[in-house]
């Protein structure tokens, strides 16, 4: 059977079910316009290609979100139409927005049984759902409304700090660290059984000028306070302002996530979790600790939506026949990949000099100090970099912090992340319960050891994200980081997303090596060729 998943609001992108197989990619990758908006023509091109299928022989197009205006709507169909046919109607399905995340977290836990969790800023008329997912079929026992959203909550403080709403919320996460708490919010937002209640009542830009009103905050100032913020000026009032402030709502929403986990404790199941808020790991450690363990699904905010429709839609169908049986997504390596032959075309048309290498020899230029584009096999489906479109480099020098920062143009008070073994995952990491991490989905506390050894990917509050890696799943990963090991006595490198600060991840070979150019990195690593910074 042959599914097709469509998102076409923020985040766009196309997923494509060809029985066991799947295929996924969003838009941005591909039109190079971060977080895109709209139909994902490219991408549902693409995934139709990776699969080598016909659009004829798709069974089923699964469509996330249910309500969209008469324009959009008509411009979807007018798209659908032009892939599928004037009767791709009969084969059309569409996805409520939150069962959508639902789907996409609980269908790839593998998991029989599970409680679902969702919560984002909003969605079909929804900003959180709490679900049981039993036997391949979702029961919802609770919601809440767009109004009453935690997600919007914290998009607003994020506004409210000078930053982008619905995109930059990590920032503030990432900022709170450099904090403490100060305010009680228990009278902006709590939680109302398994709901939650805005006690503001309204959302959005409203929202936003009520909590300037709350905190004392000079809204007009918000973009001067976070330009010095993302400069590494926080001496200031209002910069030190803004970090209280960032530290509360943090708190707050740590705190919400903690109460609403021990309520849903008692029902005795492990938790799937998605939605924009599930981006946040700190809080996602909060549900860890509680539950000993949680699924998050790497692609959990709106560009997981076609995912999750997909889901869905082929879950109902085998359940239908009765062969519905849990699923476990071991990797997102879903996307697009080029072989060597045309990547070694590229490099002679651009003249480019280049030698074939191997782990070794990018072990060796991560131990000299240079800094390595890593551009290798299938494009990760997510936010996450995960060793296959990654910018390495050496966790032991903190000084690397500060190349990567002006190489890259990224805020100075935001971390980075390492790629560690996932044998020396216990040493590493102080609270460790469950499954090593292997998508950076989740916070944990950096061990002594880890914090001596690498203190580049350990963050102010003694935090780390970190991806656990395996010989099986990431072969060549694996070798890179096990040659640095013995050269170093560290099992782990830092590994940061390949793309400029504001860009998406980069997908083709000529984005790894524009991206090369503008970073001024020392070394590419395209597949088995190495090219060189001159």
């Amino acid at each position: 059977m042959i599914i097709v998943g469509v998102h076409d609001g923020h985040d766009a992108g196309a997923v494509l079910f060809k029985d066991d197989e799947v295929y996924a990619v969003n838009e941005e990758r591909l039109n190079r316009i971060k977080k895109y908006r709209g139909f994902p023509r490219l991408s549902l091109k693409a995934v139709i290609e990776m699969a080598q299928v016909d659009p004829g022989d798709v069974d089923v197009i699964a469509v996330a979100g249910l309500f969209r205006r008469q324009k959009r709507l008509l411009e979807l169909e007018a798209e659908l139409s032009k892939v599928f046919g004037k009767e791709f109607k009969r084969k059309t399905i569409f996805v409520e927005h939150h069962l959508a995340h639902a789907a996409s977290a609980y269908y790839s836990s593998g998991l029989k049984e599970s409680l679902v969790l969702t919560i984002d800023a909003a969605g079909d008329g929804l900003s959180s759902t709490i679900n049981i997912g039993r036997d391949g079929e979702l029961i919802r026992i609770a919601q809440s409304t767009y109004i009453d959203s935690l997600g919007d909550f914290y998009a607003s403080i994020t506004e409210l700090l000078g930053f982008k709403p619905m995109r930059h919320e990590g920032k503030v996460m990432s900022l709170a660290a450099y904090g403490k708490p100060t305010y009680e919010l228990g009278s902006i937002i709590e939680l109302n059984g398994l709901s939650f209640e805005n006690h503001l009542k309204v959302i959005g830009v409203e929202a936003t000028r009520k909590l300037a009103e709350f905190f004392s905050f000079p809204l007009e100032r918000a973009k001067e306070v976070s330009s010095n913020l993302k400069r590494g000026i926080m001496d200031g009032e209002l910069e030190k302002k803004a970090i209280e402030i960032a530290a509360s709502a943090q708190a707050h929403l740590e705190k919400l996530t903690e109460e609403l986990g021990l309520r849903l404790k008692d029902y005795g199941l492990p938790v799937s979790y998605a939605g924009g808020v599930a981006q946040n790991v700190k809080a996602n450690a909060v549900l860890r600790r509680i539950f000993g363990d949680i699924w998050v699904f790497p692609a959990m905010d709106d560009a997981g939506l076609a995912f999750g429709a997909a889901a869905f839609v082929k879950a109902q169908l085998e359940r239908l026949y009765g062969k519905w049986k849990p699923f476990k997504l071991e990797h997102v390596y879903l996307g697009p990949s080029y072989s060597e032959g045309f990547i070694e075309e590229i490099l002679k048309k651009l003249g480019l000099e280049y030698e074939e290498v191997d782990p070794s020899f990018i072990a060796d230029a991560l131990v000299e100090g240079k800094i390595v584009g890593l551009f290798q096999g299938r494009m990760e489906y997510g936010p996450r970099a995960l060793g296959n479109r990654s910018i390495l480099a050496d966790p032991r020098n903190p000084e690397v912090k500060n190349k990567l920062n002006l190489a890259l143009r990224r805020d100075v008070f935001q971390p980075f992340a390492p790629s560690i073994l996932e044998e020396d995952f216990p040493r590493y990491i102080d609270d460790l319960t469950g499954e090593p991490n292997r998508f950076m989905t989740m916070s944990y506390i950096a061990s002594e050891e880890f914090r001596e050894v690498a203190p580049a990917v350990v963050h102010v509050d003694g935090t780390t994200r970190p991806q656990s890696v395996t010989a099986e799943i990431s072969t060549t990963y694996y070798r890179i980081i096990r040659e640095f090991k013995k050269r170093s006595g560290v099992g782990a490198i830092l590994n940061t997303s390949f793309n400029m600060h504001g860009e998406p991840i980069v997908c083709s070979p000529y984005d790894a090596i524009k991206t090369f150019r503008e970073a001024k990195l020392d070394v590419l690593i395209l597949e088995k060729f190495a090219i060189y910074r001159y």
